[in-house]
């Protein structure tokens, strides 16, 4: 059971433009406007994967008036990600979180 759980774990991030999109988040928040101007995904396409990230339980949401600015769970997340980068030999510049908003 725990190596399924691992399994779906990572399935949830296995497509490169979900991986895009949580190191524009970083270590801050970002709303899809913020990520749709740095990344230049259209706003529906990015939408549906921050939804799909969002119900895995990998990233939050706070509401600011119209506004829903996203951030990641658990930062470990990001060090996964760095990690998988330095197994595959992704220069890590590449690899570094780009944190479209830092947290207050």
């Amino acid at each position: 059971m725990t190596i399924k759980l691992i399994s779906r774990f990572l399935g949830n991030i296995n497509q490169p433009s979900r991986l895009e999109i949580l190191l524009a988040i970083g270590e801050g928040e970002a709303c899809v406007c913020h990520l749709e101007a740095l990344l230049e995904y259209r706003q529906a396409y990015i939408s549906q994967h921050l939804m799909a990230l969002r119900k895995a339980g990998l990233l939050k949401t706070r509401r600011d008036g119209r506004y829903v600015f996203y951030r990641i769970q658990n930062l470990q997340l990001l060090t996964l990600i760095q990690m998988a980068g330095e197994i595959v030999n992704v220069p890590s510049l590449e690899m570094a979180p780009r944190g479209a908003n830092p947290l207050p």
